[in-house]
């Protein structure tokens, strides 16, 4: 059964400690040292961390001698903007229709108003 790409990646961004990484990732590559440095966690904490992000395909690990920069790999982040996208439209038109009817309702209001004030 081929993995669900979609739900391994909101499982990952469930966290917030991860999303606090992947934040931190758009201003560039880190080493693991510099992401745990705002937590208060252990090292085997931040590690675990970045093996789901990893796992999600979030974020690649790469090695330069000693230094192991991580990176933000945003391909599947697309994904869930394009997932979420469709409940954006949803919701554009779902407000769309209650300005419409809060419009019609002010404007009945308006000519019921009209007609009691000229008996």
């Amino acid at each position: 059964m081929p993995a669900d790409h979609l739900s391994t990646t909101f499982a990952a961004l469930a966290d917030p400690t991860r999303r606090a990484i992947l934040a931190r990732l758009t201003a560039g590559q880190a080493s693991v040292t510099e992401l745990a440095e705002p937590f208060e966690m252990s090292m085997p904490a931040i590690s675990k961390h970045l093996k789901v992000l990893e796992r999600a395909g979030l974020i690649a690990r790469g090695r330069n001698a000693q230094w192991r920069p991580c990176s933000l790999q945003a391909g599947p982040l697309r994904e869930v903007a394009d997932w979420v996208e469709h409940y954006r439209r949803f919701w554009d038109e779902s407000f769309d229709r209650l300005d419409d009817y809060l419009r019609d309702l002010k404007e009945k209001e308006r000519r019921h108003g009209r007609k009691q004030r000229n008996r």
